[in-house]
């Protein structure tokens, strides 16, 4: 099988043009890996969003998924809170990091530009005025402390983002980030929540144009993605603490998706969920055991979110494959 997977992965790789940021984002996610690790930190991968898959080489066209990249932008806060250093892998223009809060938000509804007083004699009566810019804190609630918490996170260099937009943009990077934190070994953490597509139209049978509209129904024959998660952990980073998400809309068949999963590519974690309730609830599955986390009724008022629990079980998981120092959770 493993050989079946690197030779997959070899071809759909060399089908694909790598994202115009390949090399410079390669060499900053190595640079951010050896730094943390020199600081004996636990670095996290996380990635987030959707992939964008094009039907066109000039795109006019394509198939994308509801992924907003809640998730991981929740999940990076969490982990960060828990003193990981996170590389964040995610969609151009999805959800990020502290600032996934005001998303719904017209900034220039939070924005108030005020006049500065005058200095005195000494400012001229033609100077051009000087301008402040405020926020109004009851359109942007609580944004000091979390503004707080972003400013110290930058300061201390513990977050990298890196973005893609397309399902070959993810992949490439994602590659390059596991060739980034393979020598951290155990103290690297994959969370893979982006929501990656599962087909694909190879490049060299791709239209060149935009498809243009007929009397005659579109058809179109796609692809299977290789599975990733093969080469990421027998190859790329075959020592590293490894968790994959699944998306069901059958909760009779999660768990027994999930652990096929483990079986097939035997990594440590599989985060189960089911479309209707990812918000509030799902399975946390290893090779051991499977572990229920939800929210309750008080949580869900409080606007709680599962995300740190997710977060928190998982770093239990990790301290314990490290302490190990095996693949066993």
């Amino acid at each position: 099988m493993a050989a079946d997977c690197e030779s997959e992965t070899s071809g759909f790789m060399s089908d694909c043009e790598p994202p115009p940021n390949a090399a410079h984002s390669a060499r900053a996610m190595a640079q951010f890996a050896a730094g943390q690790a020199a600081q004996g930190r636990r670095v996290v991968l996380v990635t987030s969003g959707g992939t964008k898959v094009p039907l066109e080489s000039r795109t006019v066209r394509f198939l994308d998924n509801f992924s907003s990249g809640w998730r991981g932008a929740a999940s990076a806060e969490y982990f960060l809170g828990l003193e990981y250093a996170v590389l964040f892998l995610h969609r151009h223009r999805s959800l990020f990091p502290f600032s996934r809060r005001y998303s719904a938000i017209n900034l220039l509804d939070a924005l108030r530009a005020e006049p500065e007083p005058r200095a005195g004699a000494g400012a001229g009566a033609g100077a051009e005025p000087r301008w402040r810019v405020e926020a109004d804190q009851a359109v942007l609630p609580a944004i000091v402390p979390v503004l707080q918490r972003y400013q110290a996170v930058r300061e201390a260099g513990l977050l990298l983002a890196v973005e893609f937009s397309t399902l070959s943009d993810y992949l490439y990077l994602l590659r390059a980030a596991a060739q980034a934190l393979s020598p951290i070994g155990p103290k690297a953490m994959f969370y893979l929540a982006a929501a990656v597509s599962d087909f694909f139209i190879p490049a060299s049978e791709m239209p060149e144009h935009k498809i243009q509209s007929g009397a005659s129904p579109l058809q179109i024959t796609m692809r299977m993605v290789p599975k990733m998660l093969c080469p990421l952990v027998k190859d790329w980073a075959p020592q590293a603490f490894v968790t994959s998400f699944k998306l069901e809309t059958d909760a009779s068949q999660l768990v027994c998706r999930a652990r096929k999963s483990l079986e097939t590519y035997r990594h440590q974690v599989v985060v189960a969920n089911t479309l209707d309730t990812r918000r509030v609830q799902v399975i946390i599955v290893t090779m051991d055991c499977q572990t229920e986390l939800k929210l309750t009724e008080s949580e869900v008022k409080e606007n709680s979110e599962i995300e740190k629990k997710i977060v928190e079980h998982l770093c239990k998981c990790h301290t314990n494959f490290i302490e190990k120092g095996n693949n066993l959770v």
